[in-house]
């Protein structure tokens, strides 16, 4: 985690951004504006919704930075700005371009649940690879990871905003209880209470068995030879060996529609049912990471031309070499996050088209 030590006025460029530079302020900001974007992330759930926080942030900012009277970091007073338009954000609520009655009708009726809609979609491990990294600190590398699993956001977005807040600002980004209090203008006793209220929703979605204590490290390779072998089996049309690559309790979720698909025997049936043996040859797979895990770009050809269309992101949870569970986001509008194209050229689909290094 990282130290909310005091910068005050020595941070460079703040005197020429204080003086009216646009260019100064660009300069002093740009190396906390991924951090922020994660910050943002991490509270709304929503890739589109943290470019919005951002955004806003920054322009807060600048329009306030006279404001910044240097008793605290540079850093601390952006974050409280970025968690207070948080807050206040109201979610566009823009992914999931598909509609439920696309669904596969053979299971749409297992499909149905109580689980609550969250706002959730995945984030480019590109993107996070832009984050100084953590000096070698093994300890730092793994909470890294581990705040950026869907599972952890998931659960994050079934607090209420204010604990949410607390919990992030306290145990993901590090910062000491009494400069939380400031930045929500509490007190500290109120933000310690929030903080465990908070640890203790997380621990009893745990007990439910929604969030796990810790993702399992998989290499690799591993990772890339379950992804392959899911790929190959997809275009064989092996829906036995699709079956196989599934745990036993394997979850299919479609954030933020209230959907879970429960079980091998579920799972397989609703990929089974998304297009028959016969048209396997009209999805592509491209892979790509999201979120520290392994995940595919599902493309679909379109009907009436020689071209295939984003159309979801799928991210793969593994244990072991099993998939234990697929995150699927109907969001074509995430693409050019991934540094993917919105469109690809019809090919006749080979297993070796589709192999990759999952660690490139």
């Amino acid at each position: 985690m990282t130290s909310d030590v005091s910068a005050g006025l020595v941070e460079p460029g703040l005197a020429g951004a204080l003086a009216g530079d646009a260019d100064a302020f660009r300069e002093l900001t740009d190396k906390y504006r991924r951090g922020l974007h994660l910050h943002c992330y991490r509270m709304l759930g929503s890739f589109h919704d943290a470019e919005d926080g951002v955004q806003e942030t920054l322009l807060q900012a600048w329009r306030h930075l006279a404001t910044f009277t240097g008793r605290g970091s540079f850093r601390a007073w952006l974050y409280r700005i970025a968690t207070n338009v948080c807050l206040k954000h109201r979610s566009r609520h823009r992914a999931a371009s598909a509609e439920l009655s696309a669904l596969p009708r053979t299971v749409e009726g297992i499909a149905y649940s109580d689980e609550p809609a969250i706002n959730l979609s995945p984030y480019p491990d590109c993107l996070l690879d832009e984050l100084e990294a953590p000096s070698g600190d093994p300890v730092a590398a793994y909470d890294l990871r581990e705040s950026v699993q869907l599972a952890f956001l998931a659960a994050l977005q079934l607090l209420p905003p204010r604990q949410r807040a607390v919990l992030i600002l306290r145990d993901v980004v590090g910062f000491r209880s009494e400069t939380v209090a400031e930045m929500l203008e509490s007190t500290t006793a109120s933000v310690n209470s929030a903080l465990n209220r908070a640890r203790s929703s997380l621990e009893q979605q745990r007990a439910a068995g929604r969030l796990r204590n810790g993702q399992p490290f998989t290499p690799a390779d591993v990772e890339s030879s379950v992804v392959q072998r899911y790929i190959d089996a997809w275009y064989a049309a092996d829906l036995p060996g699709l079956a196989a690559l599934l745990t036993k309790d394997v979850v299919v979720t479609m954030p933020p529609r209230p959907l879970r698909y429960s079980g091998r025997d579920v799972v397989a049936a609703f990929l089974a049912s998304i297009r028959p043996p016969d048209q396997r040859s009209g999805f592509r797979f491209v892979p790509t990471r999201a979120n520290r895990q392994p995940a595919l770009a599902v493309y679909q050809r379109d009907p009436e031309g020689d071209v295939f269309h984003a159309w979801s992101i799928w991210v793969l949870g593994l244990d072991g070499e099993a998939i234990a569970e697929i995150k699927a986001f109907a969001d074509s509008a995430l693409y050019p996050a991934f540094g993917l194209p919105a469109e690809l050229e019809t090919a006749v689909p080979t297993t070796d088209h589709f192999r990759f290094d999952i660690g490139s």
